[in-house]
Order: structure tokens, then sequence, then C-alpha cells
């Protein structure tokens, strides 16, 4: 039975954490305090790349929703969009 608490004691009377390791592996989070410019870096490239992906996010909305337009109006009785003598307001 593993208890809920993020520390498991040994039998030497030691605290061994299970949030740093977990079966074996490394966990995903660095614990490490990194200096100001490294983290200043990172964050710039990061916003950078949320800003790409928004941006290609929503250029795939607008695709999807012209295909939408486009399969309405193709799929729509010609009658309805231009009706008789539409050009002549």
């Amino acid at each position: 039975m593993i208890p809920d608490f993020p520390f498991s004691y040994t039998g030497a009377g030691r605290a061994v954490s299970r949030c740093v390791r977990t079966s074996g592996r490394a966990a995903m989070v660095e614990t490490r305090i990194k200096p100001h410019r490294e983290q200043v870096a990172e964050d710039a490239a990061r916003e950078e790349r949320r800003r790409a992906y928004r941006r290609n996010e929503v250029f795939g909305l607008v695709l999807l929703a012209a295909a939408i337009c486009l399969w309405w109006l193709f799929h729509t009785h010609a009658g309805w969009i231009f009706p008789p003598g539409w050009w002549r307001w």
C-alpha cells in the first residue's frame, strides 16, 4: 500500500522523496534554481513558440470557416443566393 505522503520513510529512518524520481526515471520538472538571464531567455522562447502556435491556430480556423462557407455556397440552390435580377439593384 502506498501512503498519500510525498515522502516514504525507509527502515534507516531517512525520508526518500517519491516526487523527484518515479520508477527509476527523473521527474519532468527541473528543480534547480536557474540564473535570471537563462530563465528570461526560456520565457521569451516559450512566448515566441506560443505566439507562433496561436497564429497557426487562427489561420487554421479561418481556413476551416472558409471551407464551410464554400461548401455551403456550392451546395445551396443558386436561386436562393442569386435571385432573378440581383445585379439590377
